[in-house]
């Protein structure tokens, strides 16, 4: 049993061998990898060592600590929270070898193509459609938006209709689709910031081998299901330390402005940071029970050590929490808090959402209790999954697809 000493020795290997400063930075990743301390969790062989989940932060510090390069999870974000659960409990074994280690070192950016026009906050009434040809792969045509990092992208998980014959849950599959092929063509969609980190993708006559697909035909919803019950997750619950991330730039600002503060603001954010920490508590609580193995996910079935419906009310914590804090930042800043004076469109290097401007951090959440699922998809969820409340009525449940009103 892989322990935190285990790790660490483990770790002090790949120094050792790679040091950082000295090793190309490309070279260091693929052999941090290949020593299973990429994700720890996942099987040997896969970026990982059959450990818990918990360990990886004995391995994340440890090479904090030296400087050592990391992944850039920023910008492949989808790959490492989305894709590649999806591929470890739902790909072929060489499906897992050939996208999971250029994955998580980046040299593969991956994107999602899941919401269209037609079916955003539900999914399941999707309109592209995939049809299988002489050879036994498949056409794809339709079309996707609010699809982040589309632009960037060299892979996408996809899900399509293959069968409009049968209730909209029933007639989906799930492919990895090649971002390069001439069929697809991606266009920005500006956001409220200025910026176009999503984009509209358009699929014409886009081929994908039958060897892409991820699961069975037809069972692409529960696929898609673990990869949104993981995007939830990596959305809500990432690990932050103790006054952390957006509350950290609050109680930042409030220290070093004492001419701003206010009774009203102080109790207001006194508030605040007790909502961020019970938040942070409970993701912590959420990794503990997605830790203990992963056998049960090789075995098929609803596997443990996999998300479920709570990460769902984390996601909505922390959509919540980004708009109230960045609104209390705004109002605590004054005239200042009001600034952005950045609209060239591209994010500095290396700066990340907390490092802009207020005006900036305030504007850009308003997109947080959209994106990874809205917030009203995700209180039902809540309800009828977590409190078990009586479900809304789905009166298209049982009806085909194709005979549904549009």
């Amino acid at each position: 049993m892989t322990d935190a000493a285990d790790l660490r020795r483990r770790t002090a290997d790949l120094l050792a061998a790679h040091t950082p400063g000295t090793t190309d930075r490309l070279d260091f990743l693929r052999a941090r990898f290949d020593a299973g301390l990429a994700w720890v969790h996942f099987p040997q062989g896969l970026g990982g060592l059959d450990a818990p989940r918990a360990l990886q932060a004995v391995v994340d510090a440890e090479l904090a600590a030296v400087d050592a390069p990391d992944n850039d999870p920023g910008r492949i974000g989808i790959g490492l929270g989305m894709a590649a659960p999806t591929i470890l409990r739902y790909g072929t074994e060489e499906q897992k070898r050939r996208f999971l280690r250029p994955l998580w070192t980046g040299e593969e950016v991956w994107c999602q193509l899941f919401s269209e026009p037609g079916a955003g906050s539900d999914l399941a009434a999707l309109a592209t459609r995939a049809v299988r040809d002489a050879d036994g792969n498949w056409l794809v045509d339709g079309q996707k938006v609010w699809t982040s990092s589309a632009h960037l992208a060299r892979w996408a998980i996809l899900v399509a209709r293959t069968d409009p014959a049968v209730p909209k849950h029933r007639g989906l599959t799930y492919f990895v689709c090649d971002m390069t092929d001439p069929g697809v063509e991606v266009r920005p969609l500006r956001q409220i910031t200025g910026e176009a980190e999503f984009n509209e993708v358009f699929l014409t006559g886009v081929r994908i081998p039958d060897a892409h697909r991820l699961g069975a035909v037809g069972d692409g919803w529960q696929v898609a299901r673990t990869t949104l019950m993981n995007e939830r997750v990596a959305i809500g619950g990432a690990r932050t330390p103790r006054e952390g991330g957006m509350i950290q730039v609050a109680s930042t600002a409030w220290r070093d402005h004492p001419e701003l503060r206010t009774h009203d603001l102080h109790q207001r954010l006194l508030k605040l940071w007790v909502d961020a920490e019970v938040a942070r508590l409970t993701g912590e609580r959420l990794r503990q029970q997605l830790s203990p193995t992963l056998n049960s996910v090789r075995a098929g079935g609803t596997p443990q050590g996999q998300p479920g419906p709570e990460g769902s009310g984390m996601k909505l914590a922390f959509a919540r929490l980004a708009q109230q804090i960045s609104g209390w930042e705004v109002e605590f800043r004054g005239e200042a808090g009001l600034t952005y004076d950045d609209w060239t469109l591209r994010r500095p290097e290396g700066v990340d959402f907390t490092g802009r401007e207020a005006g900036y951090r305030y504007l850009r959440a308003k997109g947080n209790s959209i994106e990874g699922g809205t917030s009203e998809v995700l209180l039902n969820i809540v309800a009828e999954r977590v409190l078990g409340l009586p479900p809304e009525p789905r009166t298209d449940k049982d009806i085909a697809w194709k005979d549904l009103p549009r």
